[in-house]
C-alpha cells in the first residue's frame, strides 16, 4: 500500500490556493498554529483519502455538526466559501444536498444518499457534484464518518473513497478535508468554551 501523508509530503505551498468545490489544492493552519492540525493521508493505490481530528465534544454532538443544517455554522469562512441550504433525510436511503457558495462565484451544489446510518458512531454517504468538477467530473465518491468517544471529547475519522486513478482529485480533496476539519475542531472548542457545551 502506498500512502502519502500530506503533512510530510509538503505538496505545494501552505499559503492557500484557488478554491474549488472539493477544497483547496494547498493548505495552511488558519485557526491556531499552536494546536495540532488534523491528520490527512492518501492511499495512492486504492485512492482512499483518510482524515482524522480530535473534537472537544461528544460523538452525539459531533454527529449533529456533520449531518444537519448546523454544517452551515462552521463549514467555510468569509474568505473562502460557505455552505447554504443544507437539506437531508437522516435515514438509510435518504438524500442530502447543499449549496457551496464561493466568494465571488455562483453557488454550486453537492448531493448524495445515505448508505449506512448508525448514528452517532458510523455514517456512510455518497457524494457527487452537480456540475463538471475540474478533476473529478460528476463521479460518485463515498464519505464515511466514524466517531469514537474519547476522554475529553471524541475522535472523528473521515474515509473518502473513490479516487483510484485520480491523483489530482485525491490530493485536492485531502487538502479540503484538512481545512474542513480545522474549521470543525475550532467550532467544537468555541461551543465548549463560550456556550458551555461539554463532552
Amino acid at each position: 500500500m502506498t500512502t502519502i501523508e500530506l503533512r510530510r509530503a509538503g505538496a505545494g505551498s501552505r499559503t492557500g490556493g484557488r478554491p474549488f468545490a472539493g477544497g483547496f489544492p494547498t493548505m495552511r493552519r488558519l485557526v491556531d498554529p499552536g494546536l495540532p492540525a488534523p491528520s490527512v493521508a492518501i492511499d495512492g493505490r486504492s485512492g482512499l483519502v483518510t482524515a482524522a481530528v480530535d473534537l472537544a465534544c461528544s460523538p452525539e454532538r459531533a454527529y449533529r455538526m456533520l449531518v444537519t443544517a448546523e454544517t452551515e455554522r462552521w463549514w467555510g469562512s468569509p474568505e473562502t466559501y460557505r455552505m447554504r441550504d443544507w437539506n437531508a433525510e437522516l435515514r438509510v436511503g435518504g438524500s442530502w444536498r447543499v449549496l457551496v457558495c464561493f466568494v465571488g462565484q455562483e453557488p454550486v451544489a453537492a448531493s448524495g444518499e445515505f448508505l449506512e446510518f448508525d448514528a452517532p458512531e458510523r455514517i456512510v454517504q455518497t457524494r457527487r457534484y452537480e456540475f463538471d468538477h475540474p478533476s473529478l467530473g460528476r463521479r460518485d465518491t463515498t464519505v464515511s464518518y466514524l466517531l469514537e468517544r474519547r476522554e475529553g471529547g471524541s475522535r472523528l475519522t473521515v474515509l473518502h473513497d473513490g479516487f483510484r486513478g485520480l491523483e489530482t482529485a485525491a490530493a485536492e480533496h485531502a487538502s479540503g478535508w484538512e481545512r474542513a476539519l480545522t474549521w470543525l475542531e475550532a467550532y467544537a472548542r468555541r461551543l465548549q468554551t463560550v456556550e458551555g457545551v461539554r463532552p
